[in-house]
């Protein structure tokens, strides 16, 4: 695995909300827990620079991770990070055991090409938004993508993108179809200015 997507971690048997606030204070450590597979949850520690490093990487949220704990490699998924609500750094992170050959659900960012030269854009003047910046996806952690596209090419105005509207990459599945929901995720409509003015101008005839 790549030297980006690894970590060192220790094992911490030091527990509790006292002893998160110490490691973060006193040694500039992240406290952490894995957990799932056959295992049971593990206490970990990491160096808060090297995890804000790894967090720079958009991928590092929706790649396998490996978690080097004692010497012992962990595989592992983000699940959750618990933030500062004011500075924004990481106060306590979530890792999840990934299994091989087991189905694995996580989050995965979506890329949006091709949005200047959209057909609604480019001839129709419209603008773009997105609904959704990200989808939950389930599939084999060898299948896992680091993003999905959403081609805007031939959208014109007034339509909308779902999910069924997605090209998914062989042996991935969006969690939110399987469910029955088909999401929006994008739409291209005209500017709200123009369109407000258009409104005013029939009002007046």
């Amino acid at each position: 695995m790549s030297n980006e997507f690894a970590l060192n971690a220790e094992a911490r048997s030091d527990l509790g909300k006292g002893a998160s606030r110490r490691l973060r204070r006193n040694a500039n450590l992240v406290p952490a827990v894995i957990y799932g597979g056959d295992k049971a949850p593990q206490s970990i520690s990491l160096l808060a620079k090297d995890l804000a490093k790894l967090l720079e990487n958009e991928a590092a949220f929706s790649h396998v991770l490996s978690l080097n704990v004692a010497g012992a490699n962990e595989t592992v998924l983000i699940k959750a990070l618990q933030r500062h609500p004011a500075k924004g750094y990481v106060l306590h992170a979530d890792f999840q055991r990934v299994v091989a050959g087991q189905k694995l659900q996580a989050h995965v960012p979506l890329h949006f090409m091709n949005q200047e030269t959209a057909a609604g854009v480019k001839t129709g003047g419209g603008e773009i938004s997105h609904t959704l910046s990200e989808v939950e996806v389930s599939c084999l952690p060898k299948d896992l993508p680091e993003f999905i596209e959403v081609d805007m090419a031939k959208v014109e105005v007034g339509q909308i993108v779902h999910l069924s509207d997605l090209k998914l990459p062989k042996g991935v599945e969006l969690v939110a179809l399987a469910h029955g929901s088909d999401l929006a995720v994008a739409n291209i409509h005209m500017p709200r200015v123009q369109a407000e003015s258009e409104d005013t101008g029939t009002a007046a005839e």
